[in-house]
């Protein structure tokens, strides 16, 4: 398997990221996400896998829309966290979510069949090379199943970091694509460019991407206010158009894997 950076730190970053989570910055993430997901599953109940789903914050909204998720993740500190979010929710909820222990490249091992979709969001930074996964994910699904992948702009490091305020870390990240400021642990970044090639050499095609966090990157674990609707539109309404979304500090992007 690759080297993964988050293994090694992960019981410390469990908590940090239910309060990355709990803040803006995070909660801009998942509305999004699901704002995205909606426009493109299957209208009907869907087979869905979660690749790296961590604490279940996207499973838990499919499987409150009525699809039926498997959330695979290598982390039992994460699995846990899932667990006990999902004793709070109705048992139809609860039944529809099936928690793997696992990494994605061996999923094809550990659960049965092919998918109506396929999830990986924020799992590539933390991989030295993300290749073998996105090709693992296409092969995850039906054919024309949707791959949806999140991952971390590597045109647009510079831009967290100077919005901060630390412009040394700014001009590193500028020059050589690397923001070494980060929040929690070392990760690297992808381009859509790049992503949309592996996948395309693995048989899927890329149908949209939209940029996640153009305004709203740099405010940290700032607590959730009264106008959170109103920035979640604007973040949409921007991070669907260029040249705003080139800027963002993540892309989502919606694959679907070729028929034939």
């Amino acid at each position: 398997m690759l080297r993964n950076t988050w293994m090694p730190s992960s019981a410390a970053l469990v908590a940090a990221y239910a309060r990355h989570n709990d803040g803006i910055p995070g909660a801009v993430r998942q509305r999004l996400l699901s704002r995205a997901l909606a426009l493109h599953l299957p209208a009907g109940p869907a087979r869905i896998i979660d690749v790296g789903g961590g604490e279940g914050y996207q499973a838990i909204n499919l499987a409150r829309a009525g699809h039926d998720v498997v959330l695979l993740d290598p982390d039992r500190a994460m699995l846990a966290a899932a667990a006990r979010r999902l004793r709070t929710e109705e048992p139809a909820v609860r039944d529809r979510v099936a928690l793997v222990r696992g990494c994605g490249e061996q999923a094809p091992d550990l659960v049965a069949g092919r998918f109506d979709a396929v999830c990986c969001h924020g799992i590539l930074m933390y991989l030295d090379d993300p290749a073998a996964l996105l090709r693992t994910l296409v092969g995850l699904a039906r054919p024309g199943g949707l791959i949806s992948v999140l991952a971390k702009n590597g045109e647009a490091l510079a831009m967290r970091p100077a919005l901060e305020g630390r412009w040394a870390d700014a001009r590193t990240a500028l020059h050589t694509g690397i923001d070494e400021g980060g929040r929690n642990v070392v990760s690297r970044a992808d381009t859509v460019g790049q992503v949309k090639a592996t996948l395309a050499a693995a048989g899927a095609e890329t149908q949209k991407w939209y940029g996640l966090r153009i305004f709203s990157d740099h405010l940290g674990e700032a607590p959730i206010g009264p106008d959170f609707d109103v920035l979640c539109d604007l973040e949409w309404e921007a991070g669907c158009r260029d040249p705003y979304r080139a800027v963002a500090r993540l892309f989502h992007l919606i694959a679907r894997r070729r028929s034939c």
